[in-house]
């Protein structure tokens, strides 16, 4: 890890789970998706529980499971390195998520009910003025609820899980910067709600 001070906003629990969380999902300077954390960097554990306020036993945990995840690699006798993430494994990654997220929105779309239906039209709406705002924050954070309702009303948990494990692969904000992404869900995201709506499980595979 190069040299400087590592920040991190808010309060945040010491759990091993946790330290993956900040790690991959957006916590500060440490996310290994923000590009400050780069491929071949050394993750110092000491520096890592200074920056989150706790000991280094949570935080090496925490590695270790990243380590069985692929996001680092473990040098003997140097410590934690980030893993190499190259542009092949970023194709691999979005044709797993759209195979898995089309295989859960259509077995949504055979069941979803109307209590369900109401909350995503909620979270469509809220998505489309963070849109409007050009929140980005906003429209990553209200995207990923948009879609996690769709993946809860499959009611398929453990396809849900394998989802998880692979955008858990890339920051949740990383989709908001793609040029052009956010446009395209102005029209995408409604249509899909549409064919949820009507119960037609093929459209919500386009």
């Amino acid at each position: 890890m190069r040299g400087g001070p590592l920040t991190l906003g808010g309060t945040l629990g010491g759990s091993a789970a946790n330290i993956q969380n900040i790690l991959c999902a957006g916590k500060g300077d440490l996310e290994l998706g923000s590009g400050s954390v780069r491929p071949g960097d050394f993750l110092r554990t000491e520096r890592v529980a200074e920056a989150v306020g706790v000991s280094s036993t949570p935080v090496r945990e925490g590695l270790l499971a990243l380590r069985s995840e692929g996001f680092v690699q473990l040098v003997p006798r140097r410590g934690f390195m980030v893993a190499p993430f190259t542009r092949q494994d970023v194709r691999d990654l979005f044709w797993a998520q759209a195979q898995l997220s089309g295989e859960l929105a259509a077995r949504a779309a055979r069941r979803i009910d109307v209590r369900r239906i109401g909350r995503i039209e909620g979270i469509l709406d809220r998505y489309q003025t963070a849109v409007d705002a050009d929140d980005t924050e906003r429209v990553a954070g209200l995207g990923h609820t948009f879609h996690r309702e769709i993946n809860l009303a499959a009611g398929s948990h453990r396809l849900a899980l394998l989802l998880g494990s692979v955008v858990k692969h890339l920051p949740n904000r990383f989709y908001a910067t793609i040029e052009g992404q956010v446009a395209a869900t102005r029209t995408e995201h409604p249509l899909l709600l549409d064919a949820l709506r009507k119960h037609q499980p093929s459209r919500t595979r386009r």
